[in-house]
């Protein structure tokens, strides 16, 4: 502990600062390995069928796993310090640790800034593990899965199926036994001689292993027939004579290569993945300079005319023109020419040059193709020069969307944060792949394919680091609802219930006739205000104003309402509660400023939504009043009952 404090002390840490990095640190080793685990998986799933069935050894499974691991880092880095900072800084807001270094004056940025030390450090680790380490780990991977690709499956003959795996050989096995390795019912077709010489043998048992070296298989069957065709029959032979043979133990033995050898890495040259920043750029300038010298080859070649006529053409003409003694020295029209060929001469132009045409057109496919490919190897080698450094910043982008995230939802645990982690991963996979596709198709610039995800989630982050930084309710759920009901224009309830201790009894005969009066005034209003009629779009947008009568009669409600929620009476409390909320100017303009009502009435569509949602509002205010004139009359009932018994008293 003394040593802890002492290293505290010289290096200016705090104990807050230990506090945190350790809360970090301790779920990012967590964080990482499952990350990495899932990755794992994930990249076994994609290479499953070049593993299984190949009789591999575990030194090269081990290699494969390995090799696998070190190229996941990178990619499982961003994902795990989005996880940890979410959870961690969830967990300080959950346990109100976070309200209390704010309230002692600590702001979120002084918190984050030992972590984004540490963030920064991994995000260098990443650079390093992409430029340094993946590239030969690539390399390796890639011969070793080419390498299992090249190997031969492991001989496994399935009862009652064909097994074709054996070149030249088409193996069927009634019955297997698969202790002794004795098969049962061997039926096998060998076309090693072709289709047309396929010999057929039937055994009625056998086996089949495998020799020392694993270069060959030893077959040896008991107690049958081989039959094969005769090589010397006509191919139009009606009956194709063949020769059978019996035999009670025939032995064969077929080259059979099942051992697994490491192939040559020579073919990895032209993938960008496998090599360093420096080692791309080498290839870029290999394959710029290998453009510029097809561009200038195909430039050659296009200007010496791949569609001129040959000059057997241009003797032709030239004889046919001295037949005619003509004294021009200016070439004929192309139709006096064409006048004075033969038939046949006709014929074999007209094929020539559709011959020519299609070559021509070939060739230019071709070497658009060939420049296309040259570019599409640029594009992809920039692409990866680019990822290198984009993937070692995510790091920094996801703590700074995680940190401020957890703090703003203050949630910890396994489960809201890692649904955010990985929902969050998922839209910066999709958008970094996608652009990565676009570049790689020579639709995207590679500086701006490679950077897209990265330009948008960094505003992101930028921003929930501020509003964290200033305790905003980002997140507050009841915020959102009513600005959704707002603009939807749905409906608020009243919930008004019996108190259990009244302080001011309600004076009944007062309120009575508030409410009369009150009735009187919805029914002139709804009946002087056309409200059923479709109101002008010029006076909603341009002269709106605010309705003093509907914002009165609103005031004179709820004071009513106020006054009369402290009755013991049921009725008189179910009424309140059907009561509408009244909202004095919704029916008149869409905004309260007017400038935004000018603007939302330019704005064509925009005008004609607010315009029918303003004409509902008038709808719904016509049913508002008449539902005011009803209640008040239902509570002005109650009221004669409970005065009547009063005075009965």
């Amino acid at each position: 502990m003394l040593k802890i404090s002492y290293f505290c002390i010289m290096f200016g840490i705090k104990k807050l600062d230990l506090y945190v990095i350790k809360n970090f640190c301790l779920l990012f080793a967590g964080t990482f390995f499952v990350c990495l685990f899932v990755f794992m998986m994930q990249f076994l799933w994609k290479y499953v069928d070049d593993l299984i069935g190949k009789g591999l050894t575990l030194d090269v499974m081990a290699e494969f796993f390995f090799y696998a691991a070190l190229t996941l880092i990178p990619t499982s880095l961003p994902l795990a310090i989005l996880l940890a900072a979410l959870i961690s800084f969830g967990n300080l807001g959950e346990k109100f640790e976070l309200l209390a270094i704010k309230a002692a004056g600590i702001s979120l940025i002084k918190v984050l800034r030992p972590l984004i030390f540490i963030v920064t450090v991994l995000g260098v680790t990443s650079f390093y593990f992409q430029n340094v380490v993946a590239p030969n780990s690539w390399n390796k991977l890639y011969t070793l899965l080419w390498s299992m690709r090249q190997s031969s499956p492991e001989l496994d003959i399935p009862e009652g199926a064909f097994y074709s795996d054996i070149q030249g050989y088409n193996v069927y096995v009634k019955k297997k036994d698969k202790e002794t390795g004795w098969l049962k019912d061997i039926t096998i077709y060998s076309f090693t001689e072709g289709f047309e010489n396929a010999h057929i043998i039937v055994a009625d048992s056998g086996r089949l292993d495998m020799s020392a070296d694993k270069q060959h298989l030893i077959l040896s069957l008991f107690s049958g027939e081989q039959f094969e065709n005769l090589q010397s029959a006509p191919s139009n032979s009606i009956n194709i004579p063949y020769r059978r043979e019996t035999f009670v133990n025939k032995q064969t033995i077929i080259a059979f290569d099942g051992g697994f050898q490491m192939q040559d890495a020579g073919f990895l040259s032209a993938r960008s993945d496998t090599k360093d920043m420096w080692q791309i750029k080498e290839s870029i300038d290999s394959m710029e300079t290998q453009k510029d010298s097809l561009h200038t080859a195909f430039y050659t070649d296009m200007k010496q005319g791949t569609l001129k006529l040959p000059e057997s053409s241009h003797q032709h003409i030239k004889e046919k023109n001295k037949d005619t003694k003509t004294a021009k020295t200016t070439v004929p029209a192309f139709d006096t020419i064409w006048s004075k060929l033969p038939g046949e001469a006709k014929i074999s132009m007209i094929q020539n040059a559709k011959t020519r045409i299609s070559n021509a057109k070939q060739d230019l496919e071709f070497k658009q193709m060939i420049i296309k490919e040259n570019n599409k190897q640029i594009a992809a080698h920039w692409a990866n020069w680019h990822r290198k450094i984009t993937m070692s910043l995510a790091c920094l982008v996801f703590f700074f969307i995680g940190a401020p995230l957890g703090a703003i939802i203050r949630k910890g645990g396994l489960g809201l944060p890692v649904i955010i982690s990985v929902v969050i991963f998922i839209i910066y996979y999709i958008i970094d792949n996608t652009a990565y596709r676009q570049v790689r198709s020579l639709q995207m610039a590679p500086w701006m394919g490679m950077w897209l995800s990265t330009a948008i989630l960094t505003p992101v982050g930028a921003w929930l680091t501020y509003k964290a930084n200033k305790d905003s309710t980002v997140f507050n759920m009841d915020m959102y609802r009513s600005f959704l009901v707002r603009v939807l224009g749905l409906r608020t309830h009243r919930t008004i219930s019996m108190k259990e201790v009244i302080i001011e009894t309600p004076e009944y005969p007062v309120l009575k006739e508030e409410l009369s009066a009150l009735n009187e005034e919805c029914k002139t209003y709804a009946q002087t205000s056309h409200l059923l009629k479709p109101p002008s779009y010029f006076k909603i947008f341009w002269k709106s104003h605010p309705d003093s009568e509907v914002a009165s009669i609103s005031e004179k409600l709820e004071s009513l309402i106020e006054k009369l929620s402290n009755s013991r009476n049921r009725i008189i409390i179910s009424a309140l509660n059907e009561m509408p909320i009244l909202v004095a100017n919704a029916h008149t303009s869409p905004f309260k400023t007017h400038r935004k009502n000018i603007a939302a009435g330019i704005f064509f569509p925009l005008g004609v939504f607010f315009f029918f949602r303003i004409w509902r509002y008038r709808f719904r205010l016509l049913k508002d009043m008449r539902q005011i004139v009803q209640k008040s009359n239902l509570i002005q009932e109650q009221i004669n009952l409970i005065t009547a018994k009063n005075s009965e008293r």
